[in-house]
């Protein structure tokens, strides 16, 4: 089964000068629309869930058996890497608990001392079990699960020290936001890329890629972004595609009303949004040799 960490994947996107795209999961049918993108193209994905979304689905444990299962039901043969997606310390270690092969642990809104003690530890517990740990510094703009970041630019110094406890890959907020952006935003700070991209040779993960310009985006992944999470893009897309079989009518078809039938073109919204995405990160198809991945 090709459950795998990230570690080896993200570092090779780096070296490639491409990135791999972590998508939010929300429930079964995300769970298929994602790895059926990820199969067609031959690429590897990293599938995700928040806080939220885990308590919405019935907890890690059940996220964790839903995507392992949905994996081998589909006879999914690329790599697949199941993460936690701004993770507290508790949900960090949840995850680990419920194996997840990857966990982030954001602990941007603690005093730096304690989130760099907590980085520790998550680290130490994760890395024992073979698990990939995402760590961030300073904060991303927007709102996340209720927690809302102010969007600063990330200290380099900062950067450096996070990523000297042995992190895989390192969020940092470079103007990046979560969720819509908005119409008077500036667009990412790539000085600031330049300079964290430079002190840290791990992978950087961008957050809040849905809606960024695909310019800016292939501009930061040539600096080192390897990472890059979506989410709204797969949401707005899923509620378009769900709103116009709704005002077509085709819910009073037949048996239109079949959540199956229903969910259908959403579901397949989400799949056509992954593959263009992947496309414009350039994604590479993996060969399925473990030597290879």
């Amino acid at each position: 089964m090709p459950l795998v960490n990230g570690t080896e994947l993200v570092k090779a996107a780096r070296e490639g000068h491409y990135a791999i795209g972590a998508f939010n999961t929300n429930n079964l049918e995300w769970t298929r629309a994602i790895l059926a993108g990820a199969q067609e193209l031959n690429v590897p994905v990293i599938i995700q869930t928040s806080m939220g979304a885990a308590k919405y689905m019935g907890g890690y444990e059940l996220c964790q058996k839903l995507i392992e299962a949905t994996v081998k039901a589909m006879d999914i043969t690329v790599p697949v890497v199941i993460h936690l997606d701004h993770g507290n310390y508790e949900a960090a270690k949840a995850a680990i608990a419920a194996g997840y092969n990857s966990v982030m642990f954001d602990g941007h809104d603690l005093p730096f001392e304690e989130n760099l003690e907590k980085t520790k530890e998550i680290i130490a517990l994760a890395h024992a079990k073979g698990i990939s740990v995402e760590a961030e510094v300073g904060s991303i703009g927007g709102e996340e699960d209720g927690v809302v970041g102010e969007g600063e630019l990330a200290s380099v110094e900062e950067a450096t020290t996070f990523a000297d406890l042995g992190v895989d890959y390192l969020a940092a907020g470079f103007g990046n936001i979560h969720g819509p952006y908005p119409a008077n935003w500036k667009g990412l700070h790539f000085d600031r890329l330049q300079e964290i991209g430079e002190a840290v040779k791990q992978p950087l993960v961008l957050h809040g890629g849905s809606g960024i310009p695909v310019d800016q985006v292939q501009k930061a992944i040539s600096m080192g972004v390897a990472k890059l999470n979506i989410n709204t893009e797969c949401q707005l897309a899923f509620a378009k595609a769900t709103r116009e079989y709704i005002l077509a009518g085709k819910d009073q078809q037949g048996k239109g009303y079949d959540p199956r039938k229903l969910l259908a073109p959403g579901t397949q919204a989400i799949t056509d949004t992954f593959k263009e995405i992947c496309g414009w990160m350039g994604t590479k198809q993996v060969k399925l040799v473990p030597a290879e991945i």
